[in-house]
């Protein structure tokens, strides 16, 4: 069975930094690919982060620079650092994962190709 658990949301004024992790269960973090999703009220979930099974990085242009995905093999975990958080930016952040190795960026728009996910966890960013 395979489980994915986000941890480390929560409330931070405009200009802040948070960092996210996804605990893996049942599931290797660089036997495939895994990415950041995260979708605001009223809006479609959205694609930030996806990460290949070779390592290989890809993140959404409008987060490019203030985001960064990367994982830990040795603790099973996928972390999400984010800095120079914008109120836009509040959503419910999920961590997702497949038994595909290969992912590249176009996997941002397609969330159906990944089975697994995370039950979410909320930021907030106060302006």
């Amino acid at each position: 069975l395979v489980q994915l658990m986000e941890s480390g949301g929560g409330s931070v004024q405009a200009g802040g930094s948070l960092r996210l992790s996804c605990t893996a269960s049942g599931y290797v973090v660089n036997k495939g690919c895994m990415a950041w999703f995260r979708q605001a009220p009223g809006k479609e979930r959205e694609g930030l982060a996806v990460i290949s099974g070779s390592g290989a990085t890809s993140h959404l242009d409008s987060v490019r620079g203030r985001f960064t995905s990367s994982r830990d093999t040795f603790r099973n975990i996928l972390d999400l650092q984010m800095n120079s958080l914008k109120p836009e930016d509040t959503a419910v952040y999920y961590c997702a994962a497949t038994d595909a190795y290969y992912c590249d960026n176009t996997w941002l728009r397609l969330p159906k190709y990944f089975e697994y996910w995370g039950q979410g966890i909320l930021v907030t960013v106060s302006s």
